[in-house]
């Protein structure tokens, strides 16, 4: 069972991929690179909208969802950011490139999240080699968008 816990990030970063490049396409279909990221957004909330009704997963009151701290509901809006943003670089630096950057940035702060503990994470300190790896995927990067 754990191996499945490291098989769907894999599966993730496939889907990111693929879902880039269909992004891409309808943003160059419509020319509107913010009502493609509109639609992305409303077919995976028509999704998990029957993903729900499916699992008839019950739905928090008012009241419960009134006590979560109000930061914690910007993961949409972060989400709007990775997917307007994939969507107007994709067809202008590659998919490669664009997927390179992203994860360096992602190793980048995940790093730091980890080193202080941020959003509740457990305490993880940079050591030597964690950050000769994220050295090594910044580099990588940069070789990877050198003209």
């Amino acid at each position: 069972m754990k191996y499945l816990f490291y098989l769907l990030p894999l599966i993730a970063g496939v889907s990111m991929s693929i879902q880039s490049g269909v992004n891409g396409q309808l943003r160059a279909a419509l020319g509107q690179p913010l009502i493609a990221a509109f639609i992305s957004f409303l077919s995976g909330t028509v999704t998990l909208l029957l993903l729900l009704l499916l699992t008839r997963t019950g739905f928090p009151s008012l009241q419960e969802l009134g006590t979560v701290s109000v930061y914690k509901y910007t993961g949409g809006m972060l989400g709007v950011i990775v997917v307007t943003f994939v969507i107007l670089s994709v067809q202008q630096v590659g998919a490669s490139n664009m997927f390179v950057l992203i994860i360096a940035g992602q190793l980048v702060t995940a790093l730091l999240m980890d080193h202080f503990g941020i959003l509740g994470l457990q305490l993880n300190p940079v050591n030597f080699q964690k950050l000769a790896g994220i050295v090594l995927v910044v580099a990588g990067a940069y070789l990877v968008t050198r003209k």
